[in-house]
This record gives C-alpha cells, structure tokens and sequence, in this order.
C-alpha cells in the first residue's frame, strides 16, 4: 500500500471511496427464496437450513435454558468483562431515556409521552464463534428502553459458544434461538411455532442478514442497514502512526471488505502509518483477511493538502467510526457532522468502543451517517402526542382549523370544529333562558 493524495483520485476512486454498499443486492435473490419458506414452513425450513448453510443438525432451535447456564463454562476474568461491558452501556444507555412532558402553549395543553415496543429481536452473530459484545450491544438498550420480551437469534453450531450464550443472557434476554442468517431474520418477522413473531429486529450481521431485514422492513420495523465495518482517522503530525496503523489493522480484521482509512496532512506521517501497517499485519493471527481489507478500493492511506481538506474528506467518506489523532481535535470535531461515533485522542481507540466504554457499537455505514446515528434507546421508543383544549382554545384556532380543512375540500373537518362551538353557544342561550 502506498499513499495516495486526495487530489489525484480519479472519479472512479472517489465512487468506491464514497458510495460503499453493504452488498445487499447480491444477496436479494437468496433471500428471496429464503424468507417465503420460513413464512410458510416454520420451524421445519429453519432446521433444513440450518443443516444447509450452518452443517448443523438443529434439535431444539429453544436454547433459553443453555443460555442460562452458560456462565458455568465460562472462566471469572470473562464474566467479569461482559460484568463490566453491560454496566457501562447500561448507565451510558439509561442517560438516553427521554421523560415525558406536559405543557402550556398560551391556551393549548400539548405534550409528548414515550411507551416501549412489547417484543423485539436482536440479532447476534455467532455460531461456534464468540461475539458476546454484540449481544450486549443488542440486547441492553432494549431492556433500558422497558421492551417487554427481548428475544436472540444466534446461528447454531454443533457446540454453541458459551462465552456468546453467557453474555445474552447476563444482557437479559428473554428468550434465545438458535438460528442464524436469512432465516432467523425471517422467523422472528413471521414467527414459527418455536419462535415468536417480533415488532422489530436489530443487530448487525452478513449480507445475507442485512437483505434479509431489507425485505423484511415493513411488516417488520429494523434498525437500519449495516454493511462491512469501517474506520476513518484524521491524524496530524503529532500522531503517533503505530497506533493510526492499529486502529486501521483493528478494523481491517473483521472482514475482507471491511474498509480502514487515514486521511493526513504531513506526508512523512502518510509514509510512517503505511510503513507500520505492513509491519503489524504480519503480526497479526488474521493477517489473509486484514491484507485483503487494506486492499479494497475503499480503503487506503491519503495525504491532504490541508486538515481543512481533510474534514472535506471526512465528511464526505461519512465513517462509521471516526479517530481523531491530532493535536486540535475538538476544533475538527466541531467541523464534522457525517460519522457514526467518535475517538478522540491517542488513548481512546476504537475497540474501546466496541466493547467497554459504554457507547453502542451497532452503526451505521457506507455513509448512511450522513442520514442517521447508531443504535440507541430511542429505537425501543414509540411516541405519542397529546394535546387538551378548552372552549376558550378551540374558539381561538377555530377560524385557522375551518379555513384550512376547508382549502382542503375536508368539510367535515370543519364542521367537527363549528359543532362544537355552536353547541357550546347553544348551552349558554339555554342556560340563560333557564335562568329567566
């Protein structure tokens, strides 16, 4: 890998740097057939495709009760970091939680009130590996939100890893299911005769889960659509380029399209962070899979002409997770608004965030930041609106409210309003001819 500067990219460049994609179209067509069998099969397509896709033979897709006794396999210093992991998303989670609220606005009464979904699912990657970060990650902000019923999906495997089970149910799920994929995105959309039907599905997965819950979006609510993982640091010369190059290989680790970017103004450093992420990654265990990410079209390491430039950059890139290494770090964080969450400072890198400072890991990508956030409480939130009038109140908008329906051809509208401000006045004439 060789720098390159942002001024030299071509168009084509700048269109795999900016217009990244989660790769949902290529898999439309498998899901496609995937989902009607689950809707209409049940239980019996999931544990065929289990078997096809997971070469795993599924018995009971239940596995609540493994879930809680997972602990039991799992050494103290790993269930005391998924301890501290769900404590700290746990109260940075419960700082989200909106209040209800009920004012005056002149003679109007408005308010607004917030009421938790009943039932939602959570995605959890997994299998015979170990992603119980993504469980907390999931499952937390739900329970802080006051869900009901949270329920996992997790993909099956001939032993089912504890340490994943464990942090499920430490997280507090309600129910657990083995099952992965398309499949599992469908079951908890539809519902089987194992697995209860959801109102919404959240959590991050593969391409195939991510079309999954494209299709699934509107019988269902989702999060959103999450493709491969990226990062982007912004370094100046006071980096330190071990670690941009480690922040860039961290990423780089989870996927062969997973995207890892530096953008700098000092070419030497350009030089210095290549030079280290050669360096690393042939110390690192998955060092196929991160060569194979720091070669992508969306990844590289960019000179800018000026930090200004960089922001530009920044901005437009729209990363899911942001490092800023640079001397002026708040006054360039000030100047970016596209990004999924960010790590200031050299001591603050991004794998802290997946798993133990307390923010939530599940965001957006391929630059839907410039759209929307990341995970948060708000997602378990429904809102409602309230409003109370008296005769005084309606009679003041009453002219606003009849002119309005009635430029709309809505009569009725109007008339529900002059109704009743009639019998309002009806009353009193009665009233006063009681009085006589």
């Amino acid at each position: 890998m060789q720098p390159r500067a942002i001024s030299d990219l071509s168009t084509g460049e700048r269109r795999a740097l900016f217009e990244r994609d989660a790769g949902v179209e290529d898999a439309r067509g498998d899901v496609q057939e995937i989902l009607p069998r689950v809707r209409d099969e049940g239980d019996v397509a999931l544990r065929e495709f289990s078997s096809e896709f997971d070469g795993v033979d599924v018995g009971n897709l239940d596995v609540t009760a493994e879930a809680e006794r997972a602990a039991e396999d799992v050494d103290e210093e790993t269930l005391t970091a998924i301890d501290t992991a769900i404590e700290n998303v746990r109260e940075f989670h419960e700082r989200q939680r909106p209040e209800d609220w009920r004012d005056q606005f002149d003679d109007r009464e408005l308010g607004r009130r917030f009421r938790p979904l009943e039932r939602v699912g959570v995605y959890v990657p997994g299998g015979a590996a170990a992603y119980p970060s993504s469980a907390i990650m999931g499952v937390v902000p739900a329970n802080v939100a006051g869900v009901d019923h949270v329920a996992v999906a997790t993909p099956p495997a001939a032993e089912m890893n504890p340490v994943t089970l464990a942090a499920i149910h430490k997280a507090g799920a309600d129910a657990v299911y083995s099952v992965g994929g398309a499949q599992a995105i469908g079951a908890l959309a539809y519902g089987t005769e194992t697995v209860d039907a959801v109102q919404k599905i959240v959590g991050p997965g593969n391409r195939w889960v991510t079309a999954a819950k494209a299709e699934v979006r509107g019988e269902v609510e989702i999060d959103f659509l999450a493709g491969p993982s990226e990062v982007l640091v912004i370094a100046d010369e006071t980096a330190d380029p071990a670690y941009v190059a480690s922040d860039l290989l961290a990423q780089a680790e989870h996927d062969p399209e997973s995207s890892s970017v530096a953008v700098t103004d000092d070419p030497v450093l350009a030089e210095q962070i290549t030079a280290e992420l050669d360096r690393q990654a042939s110390e690192r265990e998955r060092e196929e899979t991160i060569r194979t990410a720091l070669g992508n079209e969306a990844s590289g390491v960019f000179t800018a002409r000026s930090m200004p430039e960089a922001v530009l950059f920044a901005e437009e890139y729209a990363t899911e997770h942001l490092s800023i290494q640079a001397e002026n770090d708040e006054a360039l964080l000030e100047r970016i608004t596209n990004v999924g969450s960010v790590f200031l400072g050299p001591y603050a890198p991004v794998a802290a965030g997946d798993y133990a400072t307390g923010t939530n890991h599940v965001l957006p990508t391929g630059g839907a930041a410039k759209r929307f956030g990341g995970l948060s409480v708000d997602h378990f939130l429904r809102s409602t609106t309230v409003q109370r009038l008296d005769r005084e109140a309606l009679e003041g908008l009453g002219d606003t409210i009849t002119t309005l329906a009635e430029a709309e051809g809505l009569e009725a509208h109007a008339e529900s309003v002059r109704m009743r401000l009639a019998d309002d006045e009806r009353a009193a004439r009665d009233h006063a001819g009681d009085d006589a």
